[in-house]
């Protein structure tokens, strides 16, 4: 089994990228809709880097975070991936990283509740900054 704490950041936001997509595939999924398109359309809203850093910075300003998920978060904010992102600047990039490194920690740590926790308190946040817009 793999030790979380040993991977490194990026390693966690790949997982915590895919658990996070499927969360919100699921959610969508719960509203009704069945058109392919649409279905990707609304994800891509939720999982976006734009929408990923916005959903990080609500966490951080409610407090929500543990300080061991604030010690993963910057490290996953910190890590240098190697590529340059082609629709969003590099800060909000490191932080959508950061956000799914904390996710990703948490499901490969075996911590289902707080997983939970995360990934629909996450889900909530995002459907509020779109009803923003």
């Amino acid at each position: 089994m793999v030790n979380p704490k040993q991977l490194n950041a990026l390693a966690l936001a790949y997982m915590g990228d895919a658990v996070y997509e499927q969360h919100v595939r699921f959610e969508i999924l719960q509203t009704g809709k069945v058109k392919p398109n649409q279905l990707h359309r609304e994800a891509t809203q939720f999982v976006s880097a734009k929408a990923q850093a916005a959903v990080l910075h609500r966490l951080l300003e409610l407090n929500f975070l543990t300080e061991e998920e604030e010690a993963v978060m910057r490290r996953g904010r910190n890590a240098k991936s190697g590529t340059i992102p082609k629709n969003t600047d590099v800060q909000t990039y490191r932080h959508s990283s950061a956000f799914e490194a904390v996710i990703g920690y948490h499901y490969l740590s075996g911590n289902e509740e707080r997983l939970d926790e995360l990934l629909v308190s996450s889900y909530n946040i995002a459907l509020e900054e779109r009803k923003k817009r």
